[in-house]
């Protein structure tokens, strides 16, 4: 089985290393990382870096994965990298992302009526690219899965090996991996952290990460002062 992670600049480490770390554990899984600059790829958290083959080294995979990342506003424009999506979703058994990876499955027009979610920073940005935005951990929406923010990655790859192989693969892999969270705190979602962590973390996201999407495209959108 053909498992092609697409890699760019900015992207995050874990929304990598952790799906990688469950998938490759799936009968005769080959795992790929590809991009449309290959080579060394630099993650958004210096120096964690990964090396990429073309996009068409591996043009036919059964499972794409689409990271998030800092870097995925700048890949919105992409038009390499769009179009090789819509092109290898044709064939795929499994379509998936983590975080803001959603964002190129929109753009690239794949999300179009279908529910989605993403990290929750940019949950409203997917309403942009016509998709419907649900606040949940993981999301199915026919051969396409969904994922929220950065850790929900393991979840979800635990959640595809399942469906792939069968539940007691998966229940092998978790255990295999001791995924077994006990997180010291409890504000792993704005549900559950208090105002004043919601207001550090978004103003930390707006100067490193830069405003949610839906604002730049609202903005674009805007008629220009003569």
């Amino acid at each position: 089985m053909q498992v092609s992670i697409v890699l760019y600049d900015g992207f995050t480490a874990l929304d990598v290393a952790g799906p990688f770390e469950v998938l490759h554990h799936l009968p005769d899984a080959q795992v790929s990382f590809v991009s449309s600059t290959p080579g060394m790829i630099q993650a958004d958290a210096a120096p964690f870096a990964l090396e990429a083959q073309d996009l068409d080294a591996v043009p036919d995979p059964q499972v794409l994965l689409v990271p998030g990342g800092n870097g995925t506003q700048a890949q919105l424009a992409d038009e390499r990298l769009l179009a090789w999506l819509r092109r290898v979703h044709e064939t795929t058994q499994w379509t998936t992302a983590v975080c803001t990876g959603s964002m190129l499955l929109g753009a690239a027009g794949l999300l179009e009526g279908r529910p989605a979610t993403t990290h929750w920073y940019e949950l409203p940005s997917l309403a942009v690219f016509g998709a419907e935005p649900r606040t949940a951990r993981i999301v199915e929406s026919g051969r396409i899965i969904t994922c929220a923010g950065v850790s929900a990655g393991v979840d979800m790859a635990l959640y595809l090996c399942g469906r792939i192989a069968g539940d007691a693969l998966a229940e092998c892999v978790q255990l295999g991996i001791e995924y077994d969270p006990e997180p010291p705190y409890d504000s792993g979602s704005l549900a559950k952290a208090s105002d004043d962590v919601e207001e550090l973390v978004r103003a930390v996201f707006r100067e490193s990460y830069g405003p949610p999407y839906a604002e730049v495209a609202a903005s674009l959108s805007q008629p220009r002062a003569r």
